[in-house]
């Protein structure tokens, strides 16, 4: 799966480096999204195949918390991405005319690198705050990777600025979420006022490939909150394979969707190798 991954978003990035043709406010948010979920598939590769091939299951505490740090600022850093995604989804819908005005070339590497650093600085915390703890001499995390809630629970020490700093970091990201409904619910409205049927389900189908990137990224964190929140659900083999997937199918998943409903992308790949 992480070779897949790694190769699929690989591929994704060289066919939109290489056609200028796709030079293009969306298809540049694409080569975020995937370098993103290479970011997200890479910072928890050392640890799954130490793990899972190697049967090493120790870590240092200053290796685990970078992990963390990582993990969750990519996963802050892909849920903009999705965000910004979608508003530019419904600029192309709403206002095709001037959707390239809109967002010159300039101004879509700025909001990139604004997002960048809001993610990476929204948990910069979490390695100092997590530092900081003194911890039980039985120190075992229940995941394949380090994650935040994870490793704050083997504190002795009280940990409530951690938890309520916690809680205000997945707030943030579920506002993303939020925002993206909202901004379908517009896409829906815009749709619904052009002219024939067919039209409005060709409108719809350019943002197919998006609604499954949000629903793969979002549904296993929707799993693992409702798991966490009702006590009666909880299921300590379910909760990790949860974060498993969370960590392994978006980036294995999102370049199979928008290679297949991109269909430009895997031509001029094969084209490369004289393939047709």
């Amino acid at each position: 799966m992480y070779l897949v991954a790694i190769l699929g978003n690989c591929t994704i990035l060289f066919a939109i480096r290489t056609e200028p043709s796709r030079h293009a406010p969306m298809y540049y948010f694409l080569s975020k999204l995937a370098v993103s979920d290479l970011r997200l598939s890479l910072s928890s590769l050392p640890t799954m195949l130490l793990i899972f091939a190697l049967n090493a299951t120790g870590i240092s505490p200053s290796a685990c918390f970078a992990q963390e740090f990582f993990i969750h600022g990519f996963t802050n850093l892909e849920s903009s991405v999705l965000l910004v995604m979608s508003f530019v989804r419904f600029l192309a819908i709403h206002n095709p005319l001037r959707y390239s005005s809109i967002l010159p070339n300039a101004r879509v590497a700025k909001m990139g690198l604004v997002f960048l650093i809001k993610s990476m600085l929204l948990v910069l915390p979490f390695p100092f705050t997590l530092k900081s703890l003194t911890y039980c001499r039985k120190s075992l995390l229940s995941h394949s990777h380090c994650l935040h809630q994870d490793v704050m629970k083997l504190a002795c020490s009280d940990n409530t600025v951690n938890f309520f700093y916690g809680f205000f970091v997945a707030l943030f990201m579920m506002t993303d979420s939020m925002f993206i409904a909202v901004f379908y619910v517009f896409i829906l409205k815009t749709v619904i006022g052009t002219g024939s049927h067919k039209e409005q389900l060709k409108a719809l189908n350019t943002c197919v490939s998006h609604i499954c990137a949000v629903l793969i990224f979002y549904m296993p964190i929707i799993a693992s909150a409702s798991m966490h929140h009702f006590g009666k659900l909880k299921c300590p083999v379910a909760m990790i394979l949860i974060a498993d997937i969370f960590l392994l199918v978006p980036p294995l998943m999102n370049p199979i969707v928008y290679c297949v409903k991109t269909q430009q992308i895997p031509e001029k790949v094969l084209g490369k190798f004289g393939l047709k």
